[in-house]
C-alpha cells in the first residue's frame, strides 16, 4: 500500500523524467514546471515552419505466446523524436530502438522506433484494462498520438466447457451435437472431425457446422453413423473434446404378404398359408423389429379330381368322294374336372366304305379318267376368272390413287409468300450410312406442317432457309401446294384420328433395322475407349454418353493381359458399306395393318472387343436408354450383330436366359455378357401407351445480319449420347444454350409434335409470317433413332437498340404432354459465345485399372465371395445375397457361374458407378448377419455360434 510520501516521490520522479525528455528535444530549453500533470509531461515545441507528424505505421495488437516477447513498431514523418507511452507512463529512452532516414519521394524525415514488451511486464501490470501502448511523435509544430495497441498473454485452457454427447437417432431424423470450446485468448476456433476426417473437407450439404460451434445433421443417413470429435484451436494450442458416437438406426417394416400357397391336400379339407418378411426396410443398427405375425394360415377345401369318360360314338358319315367315312366321340361322360385325367384313346375314327374298290389316289376304278379330266377343266375355268377380276381391280385402284394424288398436290414452283393461308409440306432427303440397326429410313415420313389436329393450325414459310435448318449432313427440298384450308384440315385430322394403332408408320412393311445419320460435330465416326487390363480388372468409360464396361477382378488369368476397347458406332459400321437412303413421306392411314409394329433404337449401338477375348467371368456393360419402362407397354430386346451384319435377338429383358443377363433400370440397362461384339437395345411398342423420353433444348445466336437472331429448338431421344450430337453441332456453329434442357414424355399414340413461339414482344421483334408454329409428324419423332430433330425461328429486331429477347417456346404433343422453354437472353454482339463447359462436346475417354476402378475394396469382395459362394444349411448363400440386393430374376444365369457372388457384385458395381456409396451393400450384409445371428442363437445344438466374417472393416 502506498503512503502519501511514496506518492509524492513517485510524482517527483515522473516530473524529472519528463524534464529530461524536454531538455533532449528542445536542446537546452527550460522546463516549465506548471505544464500538465506529472504523468503527461511533454515538451513545448517552438513555433517554426513545418507540419505535424503523420504516422506511417502504428502499433498493432499483439499476443505473447509462452515466454516470447513481442515487438511494437511506430513510424512517422516528419518527426524529430518518437517515444512510446505504456499504461500512461513513458517508456525509458534506453528501451527504444530507433532509426532515421529521408523519404526520397516527399523529402520528409522519417523516424522509426521499436520497443519490446515481455511477458513479465504484462503480468506485473494490474490495471482496469489490458496492457496498452501508444506512440507520441514530435515535430516543430507539435505532437501527434497513435492508436492504442493492446498486449495480451495468449492461452487456451485444457477442458471443454461442454463436450459433445453420443446419440442414437432414427434414419431421416435430425442430429444436433453441442460443443463449447475451452476458454482462451484469442477465442478458440472450432472444427469438427468425422472418423478423424475434417467435416469441412467432405463437402456434405446435409451437415451444418456454422451454428454457434454446434454440428447439425439435417436428415440422418446410414452413412452418418460415425465418431464425431470437436476440435478447438488458437495461436497457442489445439484441444480435442471427448468423442461422441452417433448411431443411425432403422426400424423394421413388413413387406407385402405373399400369395396364398396351394392347399396342402389334393382332395378334401386342408390348410394354406402366406407369409411376409421384416425387410421393408430391414431393422439396422439396433432398430426395432417388426411387430405382428410373419405367417398366416387358413383352412381350405380342395375339390377332388374327376377323371373324364367317353361318350357313345356318333353315327358314320356318308361315304365321301375319297371313299371314306368318319365318326366322332367326346370326353364328356363325365368331362374331366379338378385336375382329373383326360380320356384315353382316339376321339376320331375313319375307315374305307367301299370294301377296297377305291384306288390309291382315292378315286373309284371305273371313274378315274373321266373325273380327272372334269376336275382339270374346272380348275382352269376358275383360275382364269379370278385372274381377270384381280387385274381389273388393280387397274381401277391405281388410276384412282393417281388422280387423288394429282388433285391434292400441286406443282413444285409456287412461292409460299404468294399464298394467303396456304400450307407447305417439307421433304427431307438425307444421305445416310449403312448400319443395320435402326428403322429403314425409307419408312421415314417427310417433315410436314400441312396437317391440322385438335390444336391450332400451324403455318410455315417455304422461303425461309432457317425454318428447318438441317443438321450438317442433311439437305432440304421445299415444296408448296394449292389446298383449300377447310378441306385440308378435315383430311389431316381424319388421318390422325382414324388409325390409333399404327406405331412408327410401318405401313404394312415388316420391322427392319437400318442405319442412322452420321455423327455430329467434332466427335466424328466413332467414340472409342481402350485400355490394357490384367488380373486386377478395371473399367472403360465414355464420358457424356452413359456407356461403360466393367471387367471384374480375376476375369483375366494371372500373367495375362488384354488390350480391350469399347466404341459407339455412329453412322457407319466397320463391316458395312455406306448406303444412300432417302426419307420418304409416310402418313398414318386407316389402311395400315394394326398388328404391325416397328422396332426403334432406345440407346446407342455399342461394340466391345477384341474378338476372341477369353474371360473367366462376364463383363458388365451399361447402356443408357430413353424408354419409359413398363412391361405392359414395351417389348424391349437385346440384339447382337452377326458376322454377316444382320441383327439377331439375344434375349428379351423379361426372359430367363443362361447366355446373358439384362437388368433394366429407369434410365440405364445393365448387361452381363460373355461374348464380344456389337449390341443394341431395341424396343417394340405394344400399345399406344408406350412412351419414350425426349430431351428438348433451345439454342440461339446472332445471324450474319446483326438485326436477325436465330432460335433453334432440338428434340432428341433422352440419352446422354444422343444429346451430345446436339452439343457438338451447336459448338461448331457458336450456338448459346438459352434454357436448361427439359424432358418431355412422347407417347406412341400417332399424334404429332408441335413447336411454337409465344409471348414475343411484337413492338420490338418481328417473325416471318406463318412460322410461329412448326410441326414434326409422329413418325419423324418416334423413329428418330437417337438422331436430333430440330426446327428454327428467324427473328428480326426493329432497331439495334433492342438488346434483350424474351419469349416462350412451347413443345407439345397433340393430345399429350407439353414443356415450356423460357428464353431470356441478351442479343448484343459478342466476340465469341460458347456453350457452358458442362454442355460442350467431350471427346475424351477414360479407363481405370485395378482397385481404383471399383467401389468395393478387393479384400471385402474376396471375403463376401468366400462366404456366399458355398451354400450351407443355414441358407446363407449367393441367392440370399442376390435377394437382399434386389436381384430376384433369372437366377439360373448366376448358378452357372464359377463365382455367383462375384458376378452379383459386378452387377452391383455397374448399377452404382455414377453415384452413391456402399450404404446399400452394407445394409444388405448387415441384414443377412442379423438374420443369421438369430437363427444361430436358436440352434439347439449350439453349433451355429461360430465366428461370423466382419464385412464392415
Amino acid at each position: 500500500m502506498l503512503t502519501p510520501s511514496d506518492g509524492r516521490h513517485r510524482h517527483r520522479r515522473r516530473c524529472c523524467f519528463g524534464l529530461d525528455l524536454v531538455l533532449v528535444l528542445l536542446l537546452g530549453a527550460k522546463c516549465l514546471s506548471g505544464r500538465g500533470t506529472a504523468g503527461d509531461a511533454a515538451p513545448d515545441a517552438p513555433s517554426v515552419g513545418g507540419t505535424l507528424p503523420h504516422f506511417l505505421q502504428e502499433p498493432e495488437d499483439a499476443y505473447i505466446i509462452k515466454s516470447n516477447p513481442i515487438r511494437l513498431r511506430c513510424r512517422a514523418a516528419p518527426a524529430l523524436q518518437i517515444f512510446f507511452k505504456c499504461n500512461g507512463d513513458w517508456v525509458h529512452q534506453n528501451q527504444h530502438t530507433s532509426q532515421e532516414y529521408m523519404d526520397q519521394d516527399t523529402g520528409l524525415k522519417v523516424r522509426e522506433v521499436m520497443i519490446n514488451v515481455s511477458r513479465q511486464q504484462v503480468e506485473d501490470f494490474h490495471g482496469p484494462e489490458d496492457y496498452w501502448c501508444l506512440c507520441v511523435a514530435w515535430s516543430h509544430l507539435g505532437t501527434s498520438k497513435s492508436r492504442k495497441a493492446t498486449v495480451r498473454i495468449a492461452y487456451l485452457r485444457k477442458n471443454f466447457e461442454q463436450d459433445p454427447q453420443g446419440k442414437e437417432v432414427p434414419i431421416k431424423g435430425m442430429i444436433v451435437l453441442h460443443c463449447r470450446p475451452p476458454e482462451g485468448v484469442p477465442a478458440a476456433e472450432v472444427e469438427w472431425l468425422k472418423n478423424e476426417e475434417l467435416v469441412s473437407s467432405l463437402g456434405d450439404d446435409n451437415i451444418d457446422t456454422r451454428a454457434d460451434h454446434n454440428l447439425i445433421i439435417n436428415e440422418a443417413r446410414l452413412s452418418d453413423s460415425a465418431n464425431y470429435t470437436c476440435l478447438a484451436s488458437n495461436i497457442v494450442a489445439k484441444r480435442r473434446s471427448a468423442t461422441a458416437t452417433v448411431v443411425v438406426f432403422v426400424n423394421g417394416g413388413w413387406s407385402l404378404w405373399t400369395d396364398w400357397s396351394p392347399c396342402s391336400v389334393d382332395c378334401g379339407r386342408g390348410v394354406q398359408k402366406r407369409s411376409r418378411t421384416c425387410t421393408n426396410p430391414a431393422p439396422l443398427n439396433g432398430g426395432a423389429f417388426c411387430e405382428g405375425m410373419s405367417v398366416q394360415k387358413s383352412t381350405c377345401n380342395a375339390l377332388c379330381p374327376v377323371d373324364g369318360g367317353w361318350e357313345e360314338w356318333s353315327e358314320w358319315t356318308l361315304c365321301s368322294a375319297q371313299c371314306e367315312r368318319q365318326r366322332w366321340r367326346e370326353c364328356n361322360a363325365p368331362a374331366p374336372r379338378n385336375r382329373g385325367k383326360m380320356c384315353e384313346g382316339e376321339s376320331h375314327a375313319m375307315e374305307n366304305c367301299t370294301g377296297g374298290v377305291c384306288t390309291q389316289n382315292g378315286k373309284m376304278l371305273h371313274d378315274v379318267k373321266p373325273q380327272s379330266m372334269e376336275g382339270s377343266n374346272d380348275v382352269a375355268l376358275y383360275s382364269g376368272l379370278a385372274a381377270g377380276v384381280i387385274a381389273v381391280a388393280v387397274l381401277i385402284i391405281s388410276v384412282t390413287l393417281y388422280r387423288r394424288s394429282q388433285s391434292e398436290y400441286g406443282v413444285d414452283v409456287i412461292d409460299s409468300s404468294a399464298l394467303a393461308g396456304g400450307f407447305q409440306s417439307f421433304n427431307f432427303k438425307t444421305a445416310r450410312q449403312g448400319n443395320p440397326l435402326l428403322l429403314n429410313s425409307s419408312m421415314q415420313p417427310e417433315l410436314t406442317a400441312g396437317q391440322t389436329y385438335s390444336g391450332p393450325i400451324c403455318f410455315q414459310d417455304s422461303v425461309d432457309k432457317e425454318l428447318f435448318d438441317p443438321l450438317p449432313d442433311m439437305m432440304v427440298k421445299v415444296q408448296s401446294s394449292f389446298m383449300v384450308s377447310l378441306g385440308v384440315a378435315d383430311r389431316a385430322e381424319y388421318h390422325v384420328k382414324a388409325h390409333p394403332e399404327g406405331y412408327g408408320g410401318t405401313q404394312g412393311r415388316k420391322p427392319n433395322l437400318t442405319a442412322p445419320n452420321g455423327p455430329l460435330g467434332p466427335c466424328k465416326a466413332q467414340l472409342r475407349s481402350s485400355g490394357v487390363f490384367g488380373h486386377l480388372g478395371g473399367r472403360l468409360v465414355m464420358p457424356n454418353t452413359g456407356v461403360s464396361l466393367l471387367v471384374s477382378h480375376g476375369a483375366i488369368a494371372e500373367d495375362t493381359s488384354w488390350e480391350m476397347y469399347m466404341l459407339i458406332n455412329q453412322g457407319q459400321s466397320r463391316n458395312s458399306r455406306s448406303t444412300s437412303e432417302t426419307f420418304s413421306h409416310l402418313s398414318v392411314s386407316p389402311s395400315a395393318p394394326s398388328e404391325e409394329r416397328c422396332e426403334i433404337l432406345l440407346g446407342p449401338e455399342v461394340t466391345y472387343g477384341p474378338p476372341g477375348l477369353s474371360l473367366s467371368s462376364p463383363v458388365a456393360m451399361t447402356i443408357a436408354h430413353c424408354a419409359e419402362v413398363s412391361a405392359e407397354n414395351w417389348n424391349i430386346q437385346l440384339k447382337r450383330q452377326t458376322k454377316d451384319n444382320k441383327w439377331e435377338e439375344v434375349m428379351s429383358v423379361d426372359d430367363e436366359s443362361t447366355s446373358c443377363y439384362c437388368l433394366l433400370d429407369t434410365q440405364s440397362c445393365h448387361l452381363l455378357l460373355d461374348e464380344p461384339g456389337s449390341y443394341a437395345l431395341v424396343g417394340e411398342p405394344l400399345n399406344e401407351h408406350a412412351g419414350k423420353r425426349l430431351k428438348v433444348a433451345v439454342f440461339g445466336n446472332l445471324e450474319a445480319s446483326s438485326m436477325n437472331y436465330g432460335l433453334r429448338v432440338y428434340c432428341v431421344d433422352d440419352t446422354p449420347h444422343a444429346f451430345q450430337g446436339v452439343v457438338s453441332a451447336e459448338t461448331s456453329r457458336g450456338g448459346l444454350l438459352l434454357e436448361e434442357p427439359k424432358t418431355l414424355l412422347f407417347k406412341g399414340n400417332t399424334y404429332s409434335l408441335q413447336v411454337s413461339i409465344q409471348d414475343l414482344p411484337q413492338f420490338l421483334w418481328s417473325i416471318k409470317p406463318f412460322t410461329t408454329c412448326q410441326e414434326f409428324s409422329f413418325c419423324q419423332v418416334w423413329s428418330s433413332n437417337q438422331q436430333p430433330l430440330h426446327c428454327a425461328f428467324s427473328l428480326e429486331r426493329f432497331t439495334t437498340a433492342t438488346t434483350q429477347l424474351s419469349c416462350k417456346i412451347s413443345v407439345r404433343q397433340v393430345k399429350g404432354h407439353e414443356q415450356i422453354l423460357q428464353v431470356y437472353t441478351s442479343v448484343a454482339e459478342r466476340e465469341k459465345e460458347t456453350l457452358p463447359f458442362f454442355m460442350q462436346a467431350d471427346c475424351t475417354v477414360t479407363s481405370q485399372t485395378g482397385a481404383k476402378a471399383f467401389k468395393i475394396p478387393l479384400s471385402i469382395r474376396q471375403r463376401i465371395c468366400a462366404t456366399f459362394d458355398t451354400a450351407n444349411a443355414k441358407g446363407k448363400d449367393w441367392q440370399l445375397l442376390a435377394q437382399k440386393l434386389h436381384i430376384q430374376r433369372n437366377l439360373s444365369y448366376f448358378a452357372k457361374q464359377s463365382s455367383p457372388s462375384g458376378v452379383i457384385l459386378s452387377l452391383w458395381e455397374a448399377r452404382h458407378q455414377a453415384g452413391g456409396d456402399l450404404d446399400s451393400l452394407a445394409s444388405a450384409l448387415e441384414e443377412i448377419s442379423k438374420i443369421h445371428s438369430k437363427s444361430s442363437a436358436k440352434s439347439p445344438d449350439g453349433t451355429g455360434m461360430g465366428t461370423e466374417p466382419d464385412f464392415k472393416q
